[in-house]
């Protein structure tokens, strides 16, 4: 695949063995993308269960400059490094938050976030972020979930996306998709889980004590918004 020129610049694309074949090197490069209105939880609770097993997942917070970014709430967060600079990641990790709504419509960013991530062993997203992973056309073949009360918005975005209404997380593959906010925590315990080993999963919560919901088909937030 060719990189573009766009808005964030250049694409980064390589060649790359699925994502499960045991050759990834450690610690794995985990990349979470950040935008202006992105949801603090959505990104924070993943790095915050991640950032326990330093030896398996080094974290970088990517984002349109490497500089403080405003969240939903307000806060600001630093960058570590450009869209246009970032390297080529293992895991990507896209939050949702109402900054998803104009950036779903940003060709320029789509292309990158295509270019940049489409070759990355596992794509992830938390709430809305998964509008913009079928927007930029990553989640075509795959299926996928969303936040709940923004379930017919984000399922407008993608041309093959099989959408699926009743889950706390979907994992397809080599895409693994949440539904709302801290649902992001259960699915990246999960992922801990299907990637280090169970016991590394449940110590590292432990240790935020944190109690995860381990079934992905309990979503009690799909029926509460009427999509079950």
């Amino acid at each position: 695949m060719q990189g573009i020129r766009g808005r964030w610049g250049i694409g980064v694309t390589t060649d790359r063995a699925p994502w499960k074949d045991g050759d990834m090197s450690l610690p794995r490069r985990v990349s979470i993308v950040l935008f202006d209105g992105f949801e603090l939880l959505d990104a924070f609770g993943p790095i915050e269960l991640l950032s326990r097993l330093p030896d398996e997942f080094a974290l970088t917070l990517v984002g349109p400059a490497a500089e403080p970014i405003r969240s939903y709430q307000g806060t600001r967060t630093v960058a570590d490094v450009s869209y246009t600079e970032a390297e080529a990641p293992d895991i990507v990790l896209v939050p949702g938050g109402q900054g998803t709504r104009s950036l779903a419509g940003d060709p320029g960013f789509l292309r990158w976030l295509h270019d940049w991530a489409g070759d990355a062993r596992l794509v992830t997203s938390v709430c809305t972020g998964s509008a913009l992973l079928a927007a930029s056309g990553l989640l075509d073949g795959f299926r996928a979930t969303s936040n709940k009360r923004a379930f017919a918005w984000a399922t407008q975005f993608g041309s093959d996306v099989t959408w699926v209404p009743q889950a706390r997380w979907v994992a397809d593959r080599t895409r693994w998709t949440s539904s709302g906010i801290a649902a992001g925590i259960d699915m990246t315990h999960a992922l801990v889980a299907d990637i280090v080993g169970p016991d590394a999963a449940a110590e590292a919560a432990a240790s935020i004590e944190y109690s995860p919901r381990t079934d992905p088909d309990d979503d009690p937030f799909a029926r509460a918004n009427g999509l079950a």
